[in-house]
Formats: C-alpha cells, sequence, structure tokens
C-alpha cells in the first residue's frame, strides 16, 4: 500500500509526495490509480492503524505533564518543603525544557527514523516521570521537570509530522483533531485516577504514587513502539536542507504562525482550577473535535473557525474576569469555554501539515511556532500578580488584548494565503482547486509518485488550504 496524496486534482501535491513508507515492488512507476471505493478502504486501514496510537500517546503525554498539578493537591508542596513562588516555578520550568528542546528536537525528525525516536523519547520520559516520586527538594523537582519538558517536546510536532505524511490535506484538521482529543480525555480520567490514588492506604504518599503509576504506565505503553518492524522503507529524506531551513525563517507564514501562537498560548496557573479538570476537559474534547470535523464540511473554513474559537475563549475570559463574583453560574460557564484556544491548536498544527511543504522547511516551522507555544506558556502565569487577587486586573487585561491580537493575526495570515493562491492562478494562468467540492468525474483517483521534498515556494501547482 502506497500512502501518496489521494487528491482528485493530480497537480496538487503534498507532503505525502516527499516522505511516505511503501510497500511497491517497482517504486518508480509514476502514478498510481484506484477508485473512490478503494481509496476509502485506504483511508480506513490508515486511521485503524494511526488514529487509535496517536490518541493514546498523546492523552499520556499530556497526563505525565499535569501530574504536578494532582500532586500539589495531594501534598507534595508540604513533603518536598516548597514555599513562595516554588511551585509555580515547578510548574513553569517544564516549559524551558520544553522550549530549549524545540529546535534541536525538529532536527531529530530529519536525522531519525520516527518510531524509533519517538519511542526512544518515551521511554525516557516515562523514567524521568517516575523518578519524580522520589524527589524530597526543590532543586530535584526542578531537574526532573525540566528534563520532563524537553522529552515531551517532540510528541505534538511529531504527531504532526506523521498526520501531513499519511493524510492528504483536506484531512489533517479532522486527524490532528482526533489525537489532540486525547488531551481533554486524559484530564477526565486523570481526575478520576488521582482521586482513587489519594484514597489509597500506604506508607508512600499518594503523589509519588502519581508520578509512579503514571510512569508506568507510560513506560509499557512505549514499549510497543519498540516491536519489529515490517516493510519499513521510506521516502523520508534525511538530508537537512539549508536552502529550506532559510526559506522558513523568511516566510512571512512563519512569523504570523508565531505571533498568532505566542498571544493565543497565554495559560492561567491556579490550584483553584484542578477542581474543575474533569468539565474542562470534556468542554475541550466536544470542541476539538466539533471544530475538527467542521473544517471538513465547509470549504476554506479553517482559519475562520480558528478566530470563532478564540472569540469563544475571549467570551470566557471576559466572563470570568469582569462579572460580579456573586454571579457565579456564568462565571463558571466561563471557566469551561475559555478553552477555546486549545481547541484551535490542533488546527494551528494542521496548518503546517497542509501548507508548509519541504521536509526541512516543515520542521523549522513547527520548531519556530512551538517555541512562541511555550513561550506563552512560561509567560502566562507571570501577568497574574499576587498583590492584585483575587482581580488579577493585569492577568485578564493581558489574556484579552492577546486573544484579540490572535484573531487578528489569524485572519491576516487568511488572507494572506489567499491572496497567493491567487497570485499563482494568474500567473500560471490556471484555477488550482485545492478544496474540491465534489470527487472526480470518473470516480478515480490518480496517486502521484513519491520522493518529491520541494518547499511550497518552489512548487508552482502548490495552493494553500484556508
Amino acid at each position: 500500500m502506497t500512502t501518496a496524496n489521494r487528491n482528485s486534482h493530480t497537480k496538487i501535491i503534498d507532503e505525502k509526495s516527499q516522505a511516505m513508507p511503501v510497500a511497491e515492488e517497482n517504486p518508480k512507476h509514476d502514478t498510481i490509480v484506484v477508485d473512490d471505493d478503494e481509496e476509502k478502504k485506504i483511508l480506513r486501514k490508515i486511521d485503524f492503524h494511526l488514529l487509535p496510537l496517536t490518541f493514546i500517546t498523546y492523552g499520556l503525554q499530556y497526563l505525565d505533564k499535569i501530574t504536578l498539578g494532582y500532586a500539589a493537591v495531594l501534598g507534595i508542596r508540604e513533603d518536598a518543603h516548597l514555599v513562595g513562588q516554588q511551585y509555580s516555578w515547578a510548574s513553569s520550568i517544564f516549559y524551558f525544557g520544553f522550549l530549549t528542546a524545540s529546535l534541536p528536537g525538529s532536527y531529530g525528525f530529519v536525522k531519525l527514523p520516527w518510531g524509533k525516536y519517538l519511542a526512544g523519547t518515551m521511554i525516557c520520559w516515562a523514567v524521568v516521570l517516575a523518578c519524580h516520586g522520589a524527589i524530597n527538594t526543590f532543586a530535584s523537582l526542578m531537574v526532573v521537570r525540566f528534563i520532563l519538558g524537553a522529552l515531551e517536546s517532540v510528541i505534538s510536532p511529531g504527531f504532526s509530522l506523521i498526520t501531513g505524511l499519511w493524510y492528504k490535506p483536506t484531512e489533517h484538521a479532522w486527524r490532528h483533531g482526533i489525537w489532540f482529543a486525547g488531551n481533554g480525555t486524559a484530564a477526565i480520567i486523570g481526575g478520576l485516577l488521582s482521586y482513587a490514588i489519594g484514597y489509597t492506604d500506604s506508607k508512600l504518599a499518594a503523589w509519588r504514587w502519581i508520578f509512579i503509576i503514571f510512569g508506568l504506565i507510560t513506560f509499557g505503553w512505549s514499549l510497543y513502539f519498540l516491536r519489529p518492524q515490517k516493510n519499513a522503507r521510506s521516502f523520508k529524506t534525511n538530508e537537512w536542507k539549508l536552502k529550506q531551513a532559510i526559506e522558513a525563517v523568511k516566510d512571512p507564514k512563519t512569523w504570523l504562525l508565531f505571533l498568532y501562537t505566542f498571544c493565543s498560548s497565554f495559560k492561567y496557573n491556579t490550584l483553584e482550577t484542578l477542581l474543575l479538570t474533569m468539565p474542562q476537559g470534556a468542554c475541550q474534547v466536544v470542541m476539538v473535535l466539533t471544530s475538527a470535523y467542521l473544517t471538513t464540511v465547509f470549504r476554506k473554513s479553517r482559519c475562520i473557525i480558528i478566530a470563532i474559537l478564540l472569540c469563544i475563549s475571549l467570551l470566557g475570559w471576559i466572563l470570568v474576569g469582569y462579572l460580579p463574583h456573586r454571579t457565579t453560574g456564568e462565571k463558571l460557564f466561563g471557566v469551561f469555554i475559555f478553552g477555546g484556544y486549545a481547541a484551535a491548536f490542533p488546527l494551528s498544527l494542521s496548518m503546517i501539515a497542509s501548507d508548509v511543504q519541504g521536509f526541512t522547511k516543515k520542521t523549522v516551522v513547527q520548531g519556530i511556532l512551538f517555541l512562541a507555544y511555550t513561550a506563552g506558556n512560561i509567560a502566562g502565569p507571570q501577568v497574574f500578580f499576587a498583590e492584585e487577587a483575587p482581580n488579577y486586573r493585569t492577568g485578564y487585561q493581558t489574556y484579552i488584548i492577546c486573544l484579540c491580537l490572535s484573531i487578528f493575526v489569524i485572519l491576516v495570515l487568511r488572507q494572506y494565503m489567499d491572496f497567493e493562491n491567487k497570485r499563482r492562478d494568474r500567473v500560471q494562468g490556471v484555477c488550482i482547486e485545492v478544496e474540491p467540492k465534489i470527487k472526480g468525474s470518473n470516480g478515480l483517483v490518480e496517486l502521484p509518485s513519491a520522493g518529491l521534498d520541494e518547499t511550497d515556494g518552489e512548487q508552482d501547482g502548490f495552493r494553500y488550504i484556508l
């Protein structure tokens, strides 16, 4: 089975033309032609093998990341003698590790086999997570949190690359949404498991058991990916192309995505919100899956849906920050919906999968995007000043301004890509539709051959998914 682009418009070549596993005896064929029914069978088979693996793994990485919050409820601050802002720094240091490893981690996807690379980092972070159960001081907690952040930094970009490899552009948003929904699901399950562990009768503190148990679960799951592989040949290039890296840095889309991601990644950091992780997780799952599905129903809607999700999040922040304290129900509703920014994140990742071509360029843009993501996560808690409690005016005002800026930037990015599509149509004298309304007239789909590693700037026939 080949995983080349299944678009009915054969002039459009996506990233499956850059790197893909193949099982053809003769890979030199220019095209492979399948009918619509066969294409659906291929798609179902890919979904069956990839989506459960990515969904569970992404849920585990999120669960492992938020275990510190559960441990705080169960006594880690007292046992590790955390005072003042030390707990907040222990939470933030995770993102410093993430920030440090983002670009080097992206380089690893060019040089190393993806499966072994991801499995190796999973095993390492599982061990590091379990080691959290042995810490007794602030310094030791900071060390393991930093390492955990560095190791987990490869999962999101890795899964986005895998999704871009196996699916055609019009399928990216929905598949990104499915595995990203593992976050909200993990929040629900993690809350229940932590509640149960909190009632264990043991000489070992319950918070230590949380780290050990979650670490063992992740370790066991990661071993699955180290099993022997069949048909492991791939057209993935192992060459780091400086020309593509330079184009990534010079591309305006890169920095529009950077600004949008930074502004939309500000996160709050209050202990009280831990009590709301389960309903928040459920709301996030609904918003992620609904928004991702809508991109498959409405053409050229991805950036618009992202803007709508940010508007929902903006409404949530306004309700929480500016309603009187006695309006508990309305403020609680705001808490549940301001997670809309998180539902927009998988759609942002899918934009890189669909709209950034060239393997080196794609990994560089992903690395830059995650620099913005981690910077936003680090900066977010710092604008909530203790002396402003309980209103936190500076914090809420900063978040609202950032969300408004994010909405503006994502719409500017959409207009820029739309302008570029129309410019290319004019220059080439042909209108290429990458989001067709109907299938091919003869019910057949031509699959281009593999091996192309050109950027979106180098491919004359490339058009951006909006």
